[in-house]
């Protein structure tokens, strides 16, 4: 199985790959492990601590969707945590260093290279997965997802290791409730890609769709940046920055989940359609090596 998509043909080597950001983040998560140590100061943070590596580990290693899911949520859970222990006695040089470490892999972490690494590393035979970009609109609603969970985490946390038990085991609970429960609206958010298979391409939405998109290599006409004013159909969100304009020589049906104006769902008939790829650049330059109309 290949693990990331190469550089394209007659095309110098780009040292910066999906997999070499993959590579990264497991040698800053390695260092982040040994630098938290040292900054941790007490028993059942430690514990929590190198549970926590653990986990992370295992995702780095058997890499897929759920593995990014972990991958981000615990990265993103370092940083503050490095503060937190800075902040309740860890020395100037460890808080330091365990802060800078943390912020650096959850950077990585959250790239649209580490992303697309993870995600194929459970992709089947010669197909390849291209993350897509959040919608804006889910910035806000997401961001305050974290900020409960992260707090509810931690908190519980450092109330444990700080022996207020009755407490500390209430939040720790209601951290684990959250966990199962927001995990697994996080998790649809790692199961969104445009694939390139063998028949076509296929946008796969789980938060915006009810099914996946599959489109016919020999449907395809072009492929290319979306253009100011595109009248093709919006199926990024919408999502800021570039999206990439496909246009068809005959209509594919898109089907979308129920909503309160619409209970049974709806069907769209497209021509055309934008598709917002985190690297639109990437999946341009795979389409033309698949011998796909792109321009």
């Amino acid at each position: 199985m290949r693990r990331y998509l190469g550089p394209v043909q007659g095309r110098p080597t780009n040292l910066i790959t999906p997999d070499s950001f993959l590579w990264l983040l497991r040698i800053i998560w390695v260092a982040l492990a040994v630098v938290m140590a040292s900054a941790l100061d007490g028993t059942i943070a430690t514990v929590a601590w190198w549970a926590l590596v653990a986990v992370v580990a295992v995702a780095l290693t058997v890499t897929g969707p759920l593995g990014l899911t972990v991958v981000r949520l615990a990265t993103s859970l370092a940083a503050p945590a490095a503060v937190l222990a800075w902040i309740d006695g860890a020395s100037t040089a460890w808080g330091a260093a365990s802060t800078v470490v943390a912020l650096l892999a959850t950077v990585i972490a959250m790239s649209a290279e580490a992303g697309e690494a993870m995600v194929q590393g459970a992709a089947y035979g010669e197909e390849f997965r291209f993350p897509l970009r959040l919608p804006a609109a889910m910035f806000i609603p997401v961001g305050t997802m974290w900020l409960v969970w992260a707090a509810a985490a931690l908190g519980g946390t450092l109330l444990v290791a700080n022996e207020q038990w009755v407490t500390g085991v209430v939040v720790t609970a209601l951290a684990a409730v959250l966990t199962w429960w927001l995990g697994q609206r996080f998790h649809r958010l790692s199961r969104r890609w445009l694939v390139l298979v063998p028949a076509g391409v296929v946008v796969h939405d789980q938060v915006l769709m009810a099914e996946s998109m599959l489109v016919q290599r020999t449907n395809i006409a072009a492929a290319r940046l979306a253009l100011a004013g595109s009248e093709a159909f919006d199926l990024t969100g919408p999502a800021g920055g570039h999206a990439l304009d496909i246009a068809l020589r005959d209509m594919v049906q898109a089907i979308f989940p129920a909503s309160a104006n619409e209970p049974t769902g709806r069907a769209v008939h497209l021509q055309s359609f934008l598709v917002a790829p985190s690297r639109p650049g990437r999946v341009l330059h795979a389409m033309a090596d698949r011998k796909l109309p792109v321009g």
